[in-house]
């Protein structure tokens, strides 16, 4: 894989292999400067991939875009696996430009991965929020790494406002008011996909995301307090 400080694109190949020796393989390139999916001008636009097609609640997309950004990018995969059942067992292998992950588990975990990607990478409004969280990308990611990974990406965006004489939300509250927003987006996605797919891994896919990101407002003040014990070394009264 190439250096991903030398390359001007972030390169994801991601491998199912199923125990019938069929494999399907994905490449997701990002820029590496905004994050945002490369994409090709060949996309498939069938009908659920219009805007107002079970459009998302509050959705900030007006009458100038025709189709759902979200949508369109992901119309090639969810055609790919719109035959395939939920808990499908797989070997997903994940190249990125610094290190090779691999797990065998479940299709709807494993596209569960990729679809994240995919869903805040294409340039929608609520989703966009989460963008920096793809540059250290972590397939297959518990609660407990997601919360973390959240509420550093977060502060680390706070920190820079600081730096810009901007004032700072140390206390999380907006990254709770994202994440509610991320929900309805969760659940839109959802309900397109039910009407694209025959069986059930595409939906169940976004349905893991959705869990995830109701899961994790609440997570923000209790998970993150538990953690505490890691930090005892910053924590401790001198």
């Amino acid at each position: 894989m190439p250096d991903s400080s030398k390359s001007e694109t972030l390169r994801f190949l991601y491998t199912f292999e199923f125990p019938d020796g069929t494999e399907k393989k994905f490449e997701v390139l990002l820029s590496a400067k905004t994050l945002e999916l490369v994409t090709k001008n060949d996309l498939p636009k069938p009908a659920w991939t219009k805007l107002k097609y079970q459009q998302c609640e509050h959705c900030p997309l007006g009458d100038e875009h025709e189709y759902c950004p979200v949508a369109v990018n992901l119309s090639a995969l969810v055609e790919s696996f719109k035959d395939s059942v939920s808990y499908e067992s797989t070997n997903v292998r994940v190249q990125t430009n610094e290190r090779i992950y691999e797990k065998k588990t479940t299709l709807q975990k494993g596209l569960s991965s990729i679809i994240g990607m995919y869903m805040v990478t294409s340039d929608c409004p609520v989703m966009d929020k989460l963008r920096p969280m793809v540059r250290f990308h972590l397939p297959f990611g518990s609660l407990e790494e997601t919360v973390y990974r959240a509420a550093s990406m977060y502060l680390t965006a706070q920190y820079l406002l600081m730096r810009k004489g901007k004032t700072p939300d140390w206390d999380l509250k907006k990254l709770v008011e994202i994440y509610k927003s991320v929900g309805h987006v969760n659940r839109g996605i959802s309900n397109r996909l039910s009407s694209a797919s025959e069986e059930d891994a595409n939906m169940n896919a976004v349905v893991i995301l959705s869990a995830y990101a109701e899961m994790v407002p609440f997570s923000i003040e209790h998970q993150l307090a538990e953690l505490e014990y890691i930090f005892s070394e910053y924590t401790k009264f001198e």
